[in-house]
Protein backbone atom coordinates (compact mmCIF):
# COMPACT_ATOMS: atom_id res chain seq x y z
CA UNK A 1 0.00 0.00 0.00
CA UNK A 2 1.30 3.44 -0.91
CA UNK A 3 2.00 5.58 2.15
CA UNK A 4 -0.25 8.58 2.75
CA UNK A 5 1.22 12.01 1.99
CA UNK A 6 1.14 14.61 4.76
CA UNK A 7 2.47 18.17 4.45
CA UNK A 8 3.41 20.11 7.57
CA UNK A 9 3.56 23.90 7.42
CA UNK A 10 5.07 25.26 10.60
CA UNK A 11 7.98 26.15 12.83
CA UNK A 12 11.45 24.71 13.40
CA UNK A 13 13.36 25.51 16.59
CA UNK A 14 16.28 24.49 18.67
CA UNK A 15 14.99 23.64 22.15
CA UNK A 16 17.35 24.62 24.97
CA UNK A 17 16.09 22.31 27.69
CA UNK A 18 16.99 22.72 31.35
CA UNK A 19 16.01 19.96 33.80
CA UNK A 20 15.57 20.25 37.54
CA UNK A 21 13.45 19.26 40.52
CA UNK A 22 10.77 21.94 40.09
CA UNK A 23 9.61 24.73 37.80
CA UNK A 24 10.38 28.29 38.90
CA UNK A 25 7.49 30.38 40.18
CA UNK A 26 7.28 34.06 39.16
CA UNK A 27 10.30 35.89 40.57
CA UNK A 28 11.96 32.67 41.72
CA UNK A 29 15.35 31.24 40.73
CA UNK A 30 15.84 27.47 40.80
CA UNK A 31 18.87 25.32 40.07
CA UNK A 32 18.78 22.84 37.18
CA UNK A 33 20.83 19.68 36.85
CA UNK A 34 21.47 19.83 33.11
CA UNK A 35 20.85 21.62 29.82
CA UNK A 36 20.65 20.18 26.31
CA UNK A 37 20.08 21.53 22.79
CA UNK A 38 17.43 19.46 20.96
CA UNK A 39 15.66 20.02 17.66
CA UNK A 40 12.04 21.02 18.23
CA UNK A 41 9.36 23.51 17.26
CA UNK A 42 5.78 22.44 16.68
CA UNK A 43 6.25 22.14 12.92
CA UNK A 44 9.42 20.06 13.16
CA UNK A 45 8.05 17.90 15.96
CA UNK A 46 4.83 17.19 14.09
CA UNK A 47 6.68 16.48 10.85
CA UNK A 48 8.92 13.98 12.61
CA UNK A 49 5.86 12.44 14.28
CA UNK A 50 4.16 12.10 10.88
CA UNK A 51 7.20 10.51 9.25
CA UNK A 52 7.80 8.09 12.11
CA UNK A 53 4.11 7.19 12.08
CA UNK A 54 4.54 5.96 8.52
CA UNK A 55 3.44 8.75 6.17
CA UNK A 56 5.44 10.42 3.42
CA UNK A 57 6.01 13.80 5.03
CA UNK A 58 7.22 17.10 3.59
CA UNK A 59 7.74 20.25 5.66
CA UNK A 60 7.35 23.88 4.62
CA UNK A 61 9.39 25.91 7.11
CA UNK A 62 12.33 28.29 7.59
CA UNK A 63 15.63 28.19 9.46
CA UNK A 64 18.30 30.84 9.92
CA UNK A 65 21.86 30.87 8.66
CA UNK A 66 23.24 30.22 12.14
CA UNK A 67 24.95 27.22 13.71
CA UNK A 68 21.61 25.55 14.55
CA UNK A 69 20.29 25.34 10.98
CA UNK A 70 22.24 22.25 9.94
CA UNK A 71 21.20 20.39 13.09
CA UNK A 72 17.54 21.12 12.37
CA UNK A 73 17.74 20.07 8.71
CA UNK A 74 19.76 16.94 9.47
CA UNK A 75 17.39 15.82 12.22
CA UNK A 76 14.40 16.23 9.91
CA UNK A 77 16.05 14.33 7.06
CA UNK A 78 17.24 11.55 9.38
CA UNK A 79 13.61 11.11 10.48
CA UNK A 80 12.54 10.71 6.86
CA UNK A 81 11.09 14.19 6.33
CA UNK A 82 11.36 15.78 2.87
CA UNK A 83 13.16 19.11 3.46
CA UNK A 84 13.13 20.39 -0.13
CA UNK A 85 10.75 23.20 0.97
CA UNK A 86 12.83 24.08 4.06
CA UNK A 87 14.17 27.57 3.29
CA UNK A 88 17.21 29.31 4.80
CA UNK A 89 16.97 33.02 5.68
CA UNK A 90 19.46 35.50 7.17
CA UNK A 91 19.51 35.60 10.98
CA UNK A 92 18.89 33.15 13.77
CA UNK A 93 16.79 30.04 13.74
CA UNK A 94 13.85 29.76 16.12
CA UNK A 95 14.76 29.02 19.74
CA UNK A 96 12.63 27.65 22.58
CA UNK A 97 13.71 27.97 26.21
CA UNK A 98 12.24 25.00 28.10
CA UNK A 99 12.37 24.05 31.76
CA UNK A 100 11.30 20.51 32.65
CA UNK A 101 10.54 19.41 36.22
CA UNK A 102 11.03 15.90 37.56
CA UNK A 103 7.29 15.26 37.43
CA UNK A 104 7.25 15.90 33.66
CA UNK A 105 5.65 19.37 33.76
CA UNK A 106 7.27 22.07 31.65
CA UNK A 107 7.29 25.76 30.83
CA UNK A 108 8.25 27.05 27.39
CA UNK A 109 9.27 30.45 26.00
CA UNK A 110 9.65 30.66 22.19
CA UNK A 111 11.79 33.18 20.25
CA UNK A 112 10.47 32.87 16.67
CA UNK A 113 13.63 33.85 14.75
CA UNK A 114 13.43 32.55 11.16
CA UNK A 115 9.89 31.27 11.75
CA UNK A 116 8.64 34.87 11.73
CA UNK A 117 9.91 35.30 8.16
CA UNK A 118 7.61 32.61 6.77
CA UNK A 119 5.09 35.18 5.58
CA UNK A 120 4.35 33.82 2.09
CA UNK A 121 4.08 30.51 0.27
CA UNK A 122 6.09 30.06 -2.92
CA UNK A 123 4.80 28.11 -5.91
CA UNK A 124 6.89 25.16 -4.76
CA UNK A 125 5.40 25.41 -1.26
CA UNK A 126 1.89 25.49 -2.71
CA UNK A 127 2.63 22.37 -4.75
CA UNK A 128 3.73 20.53 -1.60
CA UNK A 129 0.54 21.58 0.19
CA UNK A 130 -1.88 20.92 -2.66
CA UNK A 131 -0.55 17.42 -3.39
CA UNK A 132 -0.86 16.14 0.18
CA UNK A 133 -3.59 13.82 1.49
CA UNK A 134 -3.55 15.88 4.68
CA UNK A 135 -2.03 19.23 5.65
CA UNK A 136 -1.04 19.84 9.26
CA UNK A 137 -0.82 23.40 10.60
CA UNK A 138 0.02 25.12 13.90
CA UNK A 139 0.38 28.72 15.09
CA UNK A 140 4.12 29.33 15.63
CA UNK A 141 4.44 30.98 12.20
CA UNK A 142 2.68 34.10 10.84
CA UNK A 143 -1.07 33.55 10.77
CA UNK A 144 -1.40 34.74 7.16
CA UNK A 145 0.74 31.80 6.05
CA UNK A 146 -1.38 29.37 8.04
CA UNK A 147 -4.48 30.78 6.32
CA UNK A 148 -2.84 30.56 2.89
CA UNK A 149 -1.82 26.94 3.41
CA UNK A 150 -5.27 25.95 4.68
CA UNK A 151 -7.05 27.58 1.75
CA UNK A 152 -4.71 26.07 -0.85
CA UNK A 153 -4.85 22.54 0.55
CA UNK A 154 -6.92 19.92 -1.26
CA UNK A 155 -6.62 17.16 1.33
CA UNK A 156 -7.72 16.98 4.96
CA UNK A 157 -6.86 20.26 6.72
CA UNK A 158 -5.83 19.73 10.34
CA UNK A 159 -5.12 22.72 12.59
CA UNK A 160 -3.43 22.32 15.94
CA UNK A 161 -4.35 25.76 17.32
CA UNK A 162 -1.28 26.15 19.51
CA UNK A 163 -0.03 28.45 20.98
CA UNK A 164 -3.45 29.59 22.22
CA UNK A 165 -4.97 32.60 20.47
CA UNK A 166 -8.14 33.85 18.78
CA UNK A 167 -8.45 32.64 15.20
CA UNK A 168 -9.49 34.67 12.14
CA UNK A 169 -12.79 33.59 10.50
CA UNK A 170 -11.09 32.85 7.18
CA UNK A 171 -8.89 30.24 8.86
CA UNK A 172 -11.76 28.59 10.72
CA UNK A 173 -13.73 28.33 7.47
CA UNK A 174 -10.85 26.45 5.85
CA UNK A 175 -10.23 23.93 8.67
CA UNK A 176 -11.61 20.37 8.59
CA UNK A 177 -10.36 19.20 12.01
CA UNK A 178 -9.33 21.36 14.96
CA UNK A 179 -7.00 19.80 17.56
CA UNK A 180 -6.73 21.77 20.81
CA UNK A 181 -6.33 21.36 24.53
CA UNK A 182 -8.84 23.01 26.84
CA UNK A 183 -6.75 26.18 27.26
CA UNK A 184 -6.44 26.60 23.49
CA UNK A 185 -10.13 25.84 23.01
CA UNK A 186 -11.11 28.48 25.55
CA UNK A 187 -9.01 31.07 23.70
CA UNK A 188 -11.08 30.40 20.58
CA UNK A 189 -14.51 30.35 22.32
CA UNK A 190 -13.82 32.23 25.59
CA UNK A 191 -17.42 32.28 26.85
CA UNK A 192 -17.89 28.50 26.84
CA UNK A 193 -17.52 26.16 29.81
CA UNK A 194 -15.35 23.01 29.52
CA UNK A 195 -17.13 19.86 28.40
CA UNK A 196 -19.97 19.47 25.94
CA UNK A 197 -20.69 23.20 25.87
CA UNK A 198 -17.11 23.87 24.76
CA UNK A 199 -17.23 21.23 22.04
CA UNK A 200 -20.61 22.49 20.81
CA UNK A 201 -19.24 26.02 20.56
CA UNK A 202 -16.22 24.83 18.57
CA UNK A 203 -18.45 22.84 16.22
CA UNK A 204 -20.22 26.03 15.27
CA UNK A 205 -16.85 27.12 13.84
CA UNK A 206 -15.32 23.90 12.42
CA UNK A 207 -16.77 20.54 11.29
CA UNK A 208 -14.67 18.29 13.57
CA UNK A 209 -12.85 18.86 16.84
CA UNK A 210 -10.54 16.84 19.08
CA UNK A 211 -9.99 18.29 22.56
CA UNK A 212 -7.02 16.76 24.37
CA UNK A 213 -7.22 16.59 28.16
CA UNK A 214 -3.75 15.42 29.15
CA UNK A 215 -3.78 12.17 31.12
CA UNK A 216 -7.54 12.00 30.48
CA UNK A 217 -7.02 11.40 26.78
CA UNK A 218 -9.11 13.06 24.08
CA UNK A 219 -12.73 14.09 23.49
CA UNK A 220 -13.85 14.07 19.85
CA UNK A 221 -16.99 15.54 18.31
CA UNK A 222 -18.27 16.33 14.83
CA UNK A 223 -21.29 17.93 13.21
CA UNK A 224 -22.78 14.54 12.37
CA UNK A 225 -23.39 13.95 16.07
CA UNK A 226 -20.46 11.59 16.67
CA UNK A 227 -19.06 11.85 20.21
CA UNK A 228 -16.01 9.79 21.15
CA UNK A 229 -13.90 9.61 24.30
CA UNK A 230 -10.57 7.80 24.18
CA UNK A 231 -8.46 7.26 27.30
CA UNK A 232 -4.70 6.94 26.87
CA UNK A 233 -2.56 4.00 28.00
CA UNK A 234 -1.49 4.29 31.64
CA UNK A 235 2.17 5.30 31.79
CA UNK A 236 4.60 7.16 34.03
CA UNK A 237 5.39 10.53 32.44
CA UNK A 238 9.03 11.60 32.36
CA UNK A 239 8.80 14.54 29.93
CA UNK A 240 5.63 15.87 28.28
CA UNK A 241 7.39 18.36 25.98
CA UNK A 242 6.41 16.92 22.57
CA UNK A 243 3.40 14.84 23.61
CA UNK A 244 0.82 17.10 21.97
CA UNK A 245 2.81 17.29 18.75
CA UNK A 246 3.24 13.50 18.71
CA UNK A 247 -0.50 13.05 19.24
CA UNK A 248 -1.38 15.46 16.44
CA UNK A 249 1.15 14.04 13.98
CA UNK A 250 0.01 10.47 14.57
CA UNK A 251 -3.64 11.51 14.32
CA UNK A 252 -3.12 13.33 11.02
CA UNK A 253 -1.26 10.32 9.64
CA UNK A 254 -3.94 7.83 10.65
CA UNK A 255 -6.70 10.02 9.19
CA UNK A 256 -4.72 10.51 5.98
CA UNK A 257 -4.59 6.71 5.79
CA UNK A 258 -8.40 6.79 6.06
CA UNK A 259 -8.43 4.90 9.35
CA UNK A 260 -11.72 4.95 11.28
CA UNK A 261 -11.87 7.98 13.58
CA UNK A 262 -11.82 6.00 16.84
CA UNK A 263 -8.85 3.95 15.67
CA UNK A 264 -7.03 7.12 14.59
CA UNK A 265 -7.60 8.67 18.02
CA UNK A 266 -6.41 5.49 19.74
CA UNK A 267 -3.24 5.41 17.64
CA UNK A 268 -2.60 9.06 18.49
CA UNK A 269 -3.05 8.38 22.22
CA UNK A 270 -0.74 5.39 21.98
CA UNK A 271 1.91 7.51 20.27
CA UNK A 272 1.67 10.28 22.88
CA UNK A 273 1.95 7.77 25.72
CA UNK A 274 5.22 6.48 24.28
CA UNK A 275 6.49 10.04 23.86
CA UNK A 276 6.07 11.05 27.52
CA UNK A 277 8.08 8.04 28.69
CA UNK A 278 11.25 9.42 27.05
CA UNK A 279 13.24 12.61 27.64
CA UNK A 280 13.48 15.17 24.84
CA UNK A 281 11.29 16.64 22.13
CA UNK A 282 12.04 15.14 18.71
CA UNK A 283 14.13 12.40 20.30
CA UNK A 284 11.08 11.06 22.18
CA UNK A 285 8.76 10.68 19.18
CA UNK A 286 8.05 6.97 18.55
CA UNK A 287 8.19 4.83 15.41
CA UNK A 288 5.08 3.27 13.86
CA UNK A 289 6.03 -0.24 14.98
CA UNK A 290 6.05 0.86 18.61
CA UNK A 291 2.79 2.79 18.16
CA UNK A 292 1.06 -0.22 16.62
CA UNK A 293 2.31 -2.52 19.38
CA UNK A 294 1.05 -0.23 22.15
CA UNK A 295 -2.25 0.33 20.33
CA UNK A 296 -2.81 -3.41 20.06
CA UNK A 297 -1.85 -4.00 23.70
CA UNK A 298 -4.10 -1.21 24.96
CA UNK A 299 -7.14 -1.09 22.72
CA UNK A 300 -7.50 -4.51 21.09
CA UNK A 301 -9.30 -7.19 23.11
CA UNK A 302 -7.34 -10.35 23.78
CA UNK A 303 -8.55 -13.35 21.76
CA UNK A 304 -10.70 -15.72 23.75
CA UNK A 305 -8.56 -18.46 25.16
Amino acid sequence: MTAARVAVVGSCNIDLVGRGAALPRPGETVLARSIAAIVGGKGANQAIAVARAGARCAIVAAVGDDLYADAIATTLRDAGVDTSALRTVPGQSGIALIVVADGGENTIVVIPGANATLTTLTEADTAVVSQADAVLLQLEIPIETVVAAATRARGLRVLNASPARRLPPELLKAVDLLVVNETEATAIVPDSRPGEELRAALLRLVPRVAVTIGAGGVLYADRHGVRLEVAPPKVTAVDTTAAGDTFTGALATALAERRPTREALELACAAASLCVETVGASASIPMRSAIDARWAATYQPSPAG
